[in-house]
């Protein structure tokens, strides 16, 4: 069967370049004012300001990922489907949904609904976040991640933009981490910390400014060089697709790694305030260690591309999660007592796990390729689609398991405000799953890159050069 047409290169005057990798960091840049945002604020935000209950927050959560299932493979589709438009297939989406997306996001915290009767502050929560994570955040997201692998083919250049996508997550972390805080909460009268609706309403809107400004150098800084045809493509029927994508090995072996890396990180992190504060005892650790994986991402960024070059991806990433297990391991077996001496050890196990987290979203470039090459047909959206909901899941999955494990360890909260003191197998629980949960974690991805992953460097340099004879049939 011909493959004539379906994955075509169109010669653009304008070279790859900064301007690309800047347009391409600004699109996280933008996304993560509101992801970032949801994630940290929007429970105590539901629960504090109006009102709402745990249950129902918890609810809502489970919900909206049901409805993701169908929505970002869905959004998938639809642009693998869409007839391309003069600013591109992925690109235009950016445009298109800039407004939309910022605007339901500001809706996530309207600080007056809590004047409303419960029934209806209950279905205003529910219908405006599933608008705004399931539909608004989805139509933009799931185009943006699958751009990355037409405004390149290039495996170092993919890198490139793998790492500027991770420094513009990482910079929206910084600000909405660190500055949100201080605006959002206020003194009562007894003197508690307690959230500000108003002030939490002003922050959405100012994100909301900042995150159009994102967008728009994204859409106006990038450039969508490889121009896939639709027309002449080989069409998969959906059970075809379904078939190709349970099928696709480095699709699959990645997925596996990505939940593993995510259950690793975020039970690591979700466990972190209790091993500074009940462990250590040392709360000012806590905020350099939170300071650390920002520093770590900003020291790798400039010798990223350099190390894929060299090495490639595959090969790169499983030495350098190889090492950070094996710190963590060690880390584990010291039963370290001082809270600096951990921090040392904690800057290399970083720079391990931060190599792969820089380079992460590059890997789905050439999954996508491996598929086009696979099948015949171009379903970036779609493979993007399927990975981004698979995330999800991980990250819903790591939450519920961090309140779990504190249950399993024994771990007492406090009652009225009083201090309990937990036994020292409830603090040896802390340490040794903050330790040994990323040791078996990052090693166990490692084999899975080293041994299941198939695409190493040498077979992408082979799948390139099969794309581009494709083309000049």
């Amino acid at each position: 069967m011909s493959n004539k047409n379906e994955y075509k290169t169109e010669v653009v005057l304008k070279p790859f370049g900064l301007k690309d990798k800047l347009g391409y960091m600004f699109g996280d840049f933008g996304n993560d004012f509101f992801f970032i945002m949801a994630s940290s604020f929007l429970t105590v935000f539901y629960t504090n300001v109006l009102g709402i209950p745990g249950a129902l927050v918890g609810t809502l959560f489970l919900v909206a990922r049901c409805v993701d299932a169908f929505t970002d493979i869905g959004m998938g589709r639809i642009v693998d489907r869409a007839v391309a438009h003069a600013d591109g297939r992925y690109r235009v989406w950016i445009k298109r949904m800039m407004i939309p997306v910022v605007c339901s996001g500001v809706l996530l915290f309207v600080p007056w609904v809590a004047n409303l009767p419960m029934t209806i502050r209950i279905v205003y929560v529910f219908v405006t976040y599933i608008l705004w994570g399931s539909f608004m955040y989805t139509s933009i997201n799931i185009p943006y991640g699958s751009m990355a692998s037409v405004i390149t083919d290039d495996p170092v250049h993919r890198s490139a933009l793998s790492t500027f996508r991770s420094l513009g997550a990482a910079f929206a972390g910084v600000i909405v981490g660190s500055l949100t805080p201080q605006i959002i909460y206020v003194k009562d009268a007894a003197g508690q910390n307690v959230m500000d609706g108003t002030r939490v309403f002003m922050v959405a809107c100012v994100f909301a400014v900042l995150a159009l400004i994102c967008y728009y150098l994204c859409y106006s800084w990038s450039t969508e060089r490889i121009v896939i045809e639709t027309t002449n493509q080989k069409k998969q029927t959906a059970g075809e697709l379904i078939s190709s994508l349970f099928t696709n090995r480095a699709l699959v072996s990645f997925i596996v790694a990505a939940i593993l890396l995510l259950l690793s990180m975020l039970l690591t992190q979700s466990m972190n305030m209790y091993l500074y504060q009940d462990y250590f005892n040392n709360i000012n650790a806590m905020s350099i260690a939170g300071l650390l994986g920002t520093g770590c991402t900003l020291i790798l960024a400039p010798f990223a591309g350099t190390i894929t070059k060299r090495f490639g991806k595959k090969e790169a990433s499983a030495f350098a999660l190889l090492v950070a297990g094996a710190v963590y391991g060690l880390m584990f077996f010291l039963k370290i007592k001082n809270a600096w001496i951990y921090l040392c050890f904690l800057v290399v196990a970083n720079m391990g796990s931060g190599l792969f987290n820089l380079m992460c979203w590059a890997f789905i470039s050439d999954i996508i390729d491996y598929q086009t090459l696979k099948t015949g047909s171009s379903d970036g959206g779609t493979v993007y689609g399927v990975y981004s909901f698979a995330r999800k899941l991980g990250q819903a999955l790591a939450g519920g398991l961090g309140g779990f494990a504190l249950t399993w360890i024994g771990y007492q909260s406090s009652v009225a405000g009083q201090v309990v003191t937990q036994t020292q197998a409830t603090l040896d629980g802390i340490y040794g799953i903050t330790t040994g949960v990323p040791a078996v974690g990052y090693i166990l991805i490692a084999l899975i890159m080293i041994f299941w992953y198939p695409l190493s460097k040498k077979k992408i340099d082979e799948m390139q050069a099969e794309l581009k004879k494709r083309n000049e049939k």
